[in-house]
């Protein structure tokens, strides 16, 4: 059998790469049943047939301070392991490099962490360690150099860890507790009620696009004439964009008021929102 006829075979047997099956085969001088418990001892192969499935539980992890903050998805398979102690570990570390990588993942994954080993093979070692896939998923780091940042966590797993995180940055000369107070609540506004953008003109086309096609789907078999159907898409889109810009969301403290309503009740002419991210496990 060729060289390259085994690790077809290796490749097959174990879902490992090309590169880790040809470097397990050289160290086992060509034995196909020691190469893989070379590869099985090395956590690759189980961790590579693992990847095949999918990760929709986890968790969402926040490290920084006010002047610079991030938010860092890891997934897993089930919900049991997102509550693992070495999983928790394992992502609290994690966190913490990637507000330091401002959330660039291959910077990240190249990342040493505290026994020298990337995060990329440490990402390895975890999957076959606790038999899911684990995987990196979104993450926002928000760099305030005018501003302050703001947080909230919902469905908190431990610390600094949840199942909901929102960061948010405010600018203004004037910081006082008012305007730390509005921060914090407008971080659970944030989690709340779900915005796409500060304001509607912050809505992407594709989006806006997407959702008149889904209008127009809605209204085709109505029965009613084009005009009519013209004027009431024209109605649910500007209600589309209402409802998912920021600054003209109805205040969930206070509904009778807009987001904007109570920046202007501040009397705080430079208080700004200068971004925000919302992200939740499962979306």
């Amino acid at each position: 059998m060729s060289d390259l006829e085994k690790i077809k075979n290796l490749r097959q047997s174990t879902g490992a790469g090309f590169k880790d099956c040809n470097s397990a085969l050289k160290e086992s001088n060509g034995d196909i049943d020691k190469a893989i418990e070379i590869l099985r001892i090395k956590g690759v192969a189980k961790a590579s047939k693992k990847m095949s499935r999918e990760a929709k539980e986890g968790v969402m992890s926040l490290s920084g301070d006010k002047s610079k903050i991030s938010i860092l998805e890891v997934n897993c398979e089930t919900d049991f392991v997102a509550k693992n102690e070495d999983f928790i570990k394992f992502v609290k570390e994690l966190s913490e490099l990637n507000n330091l990588a401002e959330s660039d993942n291959e910077k990240l994954k190249k990342s040493k962490m505290k026994n020298n080993s990337s995060v990329e093979e440490n990402l390895v070692t975890m999957i076959a360690k606790i038999g899911e896939k684990i995987t990196l998923g979104r993450s926002k780091t928000i760099k305030s150099q005018n501003s302050q940042t703001y947080h909230y966590l919902h469905s908190v797993v431990q610390d600094n860890l949840s199942k909901l995180a929102v960061i948010v940055s405010l600018s203004s000369h004037n910081n006082n507790e008012k305007i730390n107070i509005f921060g914090k609540q407008l971080a659970m506004h944030i989690a709340a009620s779900n915005p796409i953008a500060i304001s509607s003109d912050k809505i992407e086309n594709s989006i806006i696009e997407k959702e008149k096609e889904l209008i127009y789907e809605e209204l085709k078999n109505s029965g009613k004439p084009d005009e009519i159907i013209k004027k009431i898409s024209l109605g649910k889109i500007n209600k589309f964009k209402q409802e998912s810009s920021l600054l003209t969301q109805e205040w969930v403290m206070e509904p009778k008021k807009k987001v904007q309503d109570v920046i202007d009740e501040l009397n705080n002419k430079d208080l700004k929102i200068v971004d925000f991210c919302r992200f939740k496990i499962g979306e």
